[in-house]
């Protein structure tokens, strides 16, 4: 991806964030907290997740 594009899509990201009203962002930040997290996965990344497809796909 060319510098002026990524430069370009960073600015439309922010300029989105800074037009959403502030209480469209706690909606947000309330939904994403309500997803339950997988203790694995959140605090020891993919590996777990991997090795428990795999095993999966033996079985």
């Amino acid at each position: 991806m060319p510098f002026n594009d990524y430069v370009k899509y960073l600015t439309q990201q922010i300029t989105s964030y800074i037009d959403t009203p502030a209480e469209d962002k706690k909606e947000q930040k309330v939904k994403n907290k309500e997803k339950p997290s997988v203790y694995s996965n959140r605090w020891l990344g993919v590996l777990p997740f991997a090795f428990k497809v795999a095993r999966k796909k033996t079985n």
